[in-house]
């Protein structure tokens, strides 16, 4: 991730992230009210150190259901203090004491009921609050810094967490592709990264071109806050508007079977990094996944910054879902992750 480029200059501060997991919380924003009955118990959790396969497993175990059983809406970091809603289907509505889920790294916020399964995706997005500390940089320049960030919004890379520990998904995908058998829960997780990888170099083209936050002519738009796309269209003055207000973003391709949707110079670029990553595009193809389209830039919401010592620097701004806080603060500057092995 370091290697690809920088939308907004050069690094304005250095800083650690994550030095305890208070220093990293994400509150998830619900993408819908209960329902007040059915038999799904909805439960809102706040765990800390503790991912959420980990702690979907301690809600079977208290609950004595499977862990099929279970659902959430996405997937949370271990190494920080996250809120997220699980479901725990209970047909005939009889759960165990919620006391006896508590646990020193884990508290029940809320108990109600629902009538069916929290799916993946079922939440409008997420709330962060990042304290950095050992900040040092001109405060002035970071100020100016998280303005444009505000105004112009973020590249919506991929994060590192799509391509392993070590950083080694892709590798595994090529060999995945030329024969190698994989489990198949790993061959969901191989197949991501290597479309992760293809949508992160197009983007770091459209960033090294200028055209990635305000579009240009042929490209296929979405609009923000969903998954709607249109076009793709010649850049009018109406989209450049649209654009500058963040109400559309241009889109990049998750790789697949069918034809590019986008046209003219935009296509040429995508079929340019397309024939460099030929192996990667052949096994996606293979593996029968569709063309989609991806949003090149992330809306940062309601983005507020306090400076509680001279060298700390706390963060609060809200993401779509599916959009990485690290990129916030990659575009800051080099901010080590306490909290991540080297």
């Amino acid at each position: 991730m370091t290697t690809l480029p920088r939308a907004h200059g050069a690094p304005v501060l250095s800083a650690r992230c994550r030095v305890a997991p208070e220093d990293f919380r994400v509150t998830e924003v619900d993408g819908f009210e209960p329902a007040g009955q059915g038999e799904h118990l909805l439960l809102t959790i706040e765990k800390r150190s503790m991912n959420t396969a980990f702690a979907a497993r301690q809600i079977a175990r208290w609950a004595g259901v499977p862990e099929m059983g279970i659902g959430y809406a996405g997937m949370k970091d271990r190494h920080a203090v996250t809120v997220q809603r699980f479901s725990v289907h209970l047909p005939k509505r009889v759960a165990p004491d919620l006391a006896d889920l508590a646990a020193p790294d884990l508290r029940v916020l809320g108990a109600t009921w629902h009538n069916r399964k929290l799916p993946r995706g079922a939440l409008k997005g997420n709330r962060f609050t990042l304290h950095l500390r050992d900040v040092a940089g001109d405060a002035d320049a970071i100020d100016q810094r998280l303005q444009a960030i505000a105004r112009d919004g973020l590249p919506n890379y991929f994060g590192v967490q799509r391509f392993g520990r070590d950083g080694d998904n892709v590798a595994a995908a090529l060999r995945m592709f030329a024969g190698q058998r994989v489990h198949r829960d790993q061959r969901s997780i191989l197949l991501s990264a290597a479309r992760s990888e293809l949508f992160n170099a197009v983007l770091a083209a459209r960033i090294e071109d200028g055209t990635w936050a305000h579009g240009q002519d042929g490209d296929v738009w979405m609009l923000d806050g969903s998954q709607s796309v249109f076009g793709p269209e010649d850049l009018t003055d109406d989209l450049r508007q649209r654009a500058a207000r963040q109400d559309i973003h241009a889109t990049g391709p998750q790789w697949g079977l069918g034809e590019l949707r986008s046209q003219g110079a935009v296509r040429a670029l995508e079929q340019g990094v397309a024939a460099g990553l030929a192996e990667l595009c052949a096994g996606l193809e293979a593996a029968g996944l569709k063309q989609e389209r991806r949003a090149l830039r992330v809306r940062v919401d309601g983005l507020q910054w306090q400076r509680p010592a001279a060298d700390e620097l706390v963060l609060e701004f809200g993401l779509a879902p599916g959009a990485y806080a690290t990129g916030l603060l990659e575009a800051l500057g080099d901010v080590a992750d306490a909290g991540r092995p080297e």
